[in-house]
């Protein structure tokens, strides 16, 4: 019987890669709940000095831009809360 032949490359071994851990900034957490916060209190606060009839000076000049504050803030949020490892 004949005999194999023998391998004449070595088996691929993938570089080993020095893994860090992944942390997050200090100040990530407290900003993603900041503008959580901030935003569903302004949308809040819309909503109230709206329903009441209240001249709140910045909130009623803005009129429905106020809507659009809050769901920003919100936004940022999120997208903030995607970074957090």
């Amino acid at each position: 019987m004949a005999k194999s032949k023998t391998r004449k490359k070595a088996v691929y071994t993938p570089p080993v890669r020095a893994e860090q851990a992944a942390v997050s900034p200090r100040w990530l957490v407290p900003v993603m709940l900041a503008a959580w916060l901030i935003g569903l209190g302004w949308i809040a606060t819309y909503y109230v000095a709206a329903s009441t009839g209240s001249n709140v000076p910045l909130i009623s000049d803005l009129g429905n831009w106020n809507l659009g504050i809050g769901f920003a803030l919100i936004i940022v949020g999120v997208v903030l809360s995607t970074k957090w490892r």
